[in-house]
């Protein structure tokens, strides 16, 4: 049996592929993210993206900010073996925005933002928008919990290479 950091070390790639997927996905505007098992929300990429292209004795990190425009800048790393280990993004239900950073080794989600929570006048309303923002977090997490689901079955599936793979290196040739 492998030990915790020996398979984190091992493994962490998946996330990294998960998140290059997400971004592929994204920028494709593929029916995936609009699937029916998935709560009615739109996901966009932030203002911050970090790549990381493994060298020889050093790994290489790009950090790209700005948004989405400044993105195409990642693209090259991408064509030279770069994979996404951080992302900023953005994620819209009809109500509410969530604005946050996910870890790509960890599939951490770190410097949550979420618009339109009520204001707290008294302590009695500190109550309802603390059950609130524990709602709003559940249902963020269960999105991503998903999205990775979904990633993880098709990464292991033959489409992965069949399909996947080819219309992510096209995506890539046409940027």
């Amino acid at each position: 049996m492998l030990d915790t950091a020996t398979a984190y070390n091992r493994y962490k790639f998946i996330g990294h592929e998960f998140l290059t997927w997400l971004w592929f996905l994204i920028e494709k505007e593929e029916p995936l993210l609009h699937h029916s098992d998935l709560p009615e929300m739109a996901l966009a990429l932030g203002k911050r993206m970090v790549l990381e292209n493994p060298r020889e004795n050093k790994a290489e990190t790009i950090t790209i900010k700005g948004g989405h425009s400044n993105f195409e800048t990642g693209y090259l790393p991408l064509k030279q073996g770069a994979l996404v280990t951080e992302v900023s993004l953005e994620t819209k239900s009809k109500e509410i925005t969530w604005d946050f950073n996910l870890k790509g080794e960890s599939l951490a989600v770190a410097n949550m933002r979420i618009s339109n929570l009520g204001p707290v006048e008294t302590d009695e309303d500190m109550e309802g928008v603390v059950l609130e923002k524990v709602y709003l977090l559940e249902q963020i997490h269960t999105y991503l919990d998903i999205l990775f689901e979904k990633f993880l079955i098709l990464r292991v599936s033959d489409q992965w290479n069949q399909h996947v793979v080819p219309k992510m290196k096209l995506w890539l040739q046409h940027n």
